[in-house]
């Protein structure tokens, strides 16, 4: 039988947020530079703040463009963790189209991975990649440490 002992926190009731409920963030206007006169010539904006046919590397990639050698445009800051952060903006009208590799490319990808879950010890395809730290698969290391193990005992 167990015994109740109220309230985990100190009997102080947590607040609750409603469902559906956002945090609200304030604005940080020191991040807020459209003309980069205090950021070293380089337009800056805050986090969700930046003007129409700009992006980040990853909004390119997900349009299946690169920044393709243009210099950047602009950037973003936001806090995160305490710290300054900062995504680079490239013009969306600038990018070029990303790079479709060819199937011998695609082939060669292909055998570097496959000779990477090929294990040196016991030389079978382990279906994963061998860890670096190990240097063969894992049951060849278990067997290597169980050995060395009994060894040690002995």
């Amino acid at each position: 039988m167990s015994i109740y002992n109220g309230p985990r926190n100190g009997g102080r009731r947590r607040a609750r947020r409603r469902p559906g409920a956002r945090r609200r963030r304030r604005l940080d206007t020191r991040f807020y530079d459209p003309t980069g006169a205090s950021h070293g010539g380089t337009p800056t904006y805050p986090w969700r703040m930046a003007p129409d046919g700009l992006a980040t590397r990853r909004q390119l990639l997900a349009l299946e463009l690169r920044p393709g050698g243009q210099p950047i445009a602009a950037q973003i800051l936001w806090i995160r963790r305490g710290k300054p952060a900062v995504a680079y903006l490239y013009r969306v009208e600038q990018a070029k189209p990303k790079r479709i590799p060819s199937l011998a490319q695609l082939h060669a990808i292909e055998k570097a991975l496959a000779a990477r879950r090929v294990c040196p010890d016991c030389g079978r395809d382990v279906g994963y990649t061998i860890p670096t730290s190990l240097g063969c698969c894992v049951d060849c290391h278990q067997a290597h440490q169980a050995a060395s193990g009994s060894r040690a005992a002995a």
